[in-house]
């Protein structure tokens, strides 16, 4: 029946689904393996199904003018698709899906580039140098975060500092800016520098390791 939906509705058509190497997940007798045995005497069916879709992100963005067409920057494999027959709460068996999703980067050089300057402690003020792409659109939003090198989100940041609001210099190959003492972490350890783009909402610019 789903694949008879799939010939025949556009939406559908587009919908990949893994190979059925597993049994007919439908309908069991309750906390068994053993297909209905009621009056009814339903016909074994495939019912549980993991479809799935990747939009096609850069042939939206080149009709948009946003970046040339190439082919999708995500792509998306099946690791496995399998039943899981050990359930017997209800009359289906549940499905799962395990998934390999790439996401490959639309730029290939960063748009910021980031340098630590001078040694790193909580005794003194600190200096940021960075330069930025010609094309690359700012704004006064900018930040840069300090983050220790096991961070896994941008909102772990130990501070930050505002590029227009901390400035304390700039010329035509690159700004400063400075964060105060006493927001250094007192304690070692290995971090890095991250610049967050308001207007890209992410990350475009990360240093290389250094100690503090």
């Amino acid at each position: 029946q789903l694949n008879m939906a799939k010939k025949k509705e556009p939406f559908l058509k587009e919908f990949k689904e893994g190979p059925l190497q597993f049994k007919p997940t439908y309908k069991f007798d309750l906390y068994s393996e053993v297909y209905d045995t009621s009056e009814k005497k339903r016909k074994p069916a495939w019912t549980d199904r993991i479809l799935w879709k990747v939009k096609n992100l850069s042939e939206v963005a080149s009709k948009e003018g946003e970046f040339p067409e190439e082919e999708n920057p995500i792509s998306v494999t099946l690791n496995s698709y399998a039943s899981h027959m050990g359930y017997g709460i209800s009359d289906h068996k549940p499905v799962t899906g395990t998934f390999k999703l790439e996401m490959k980067p639309l730029v290939s050089d960063p748009l910021v580039v980031l340098n630590p300057e001078g040694e790193w402690s909580a005794e003194h003020d600190v200096v940021i140098r960075y330069s930025t792409v010609p094309e690359f659109p700012s704004s006064a939003w900018d930040w840069i975060g300090l983050f220790q090198v096991t961070f896994r989100h941008v909102k772990d940041y130990v501070t930050y500092a505002w590029v227009e609001d901390d400035e304390i210099s700039s010329n035509r190959n690159s700004k400063q800016v400075y964060m105060s003492a006493s927001e250094i972490p007192k304690t070692r350890g290995e971090f890095l520098l991250c610049y967050y783009s308001n207007n890209l909402q992410s990350v475009v610019g990360i240093s290389e390791p250094f100690q503090v």
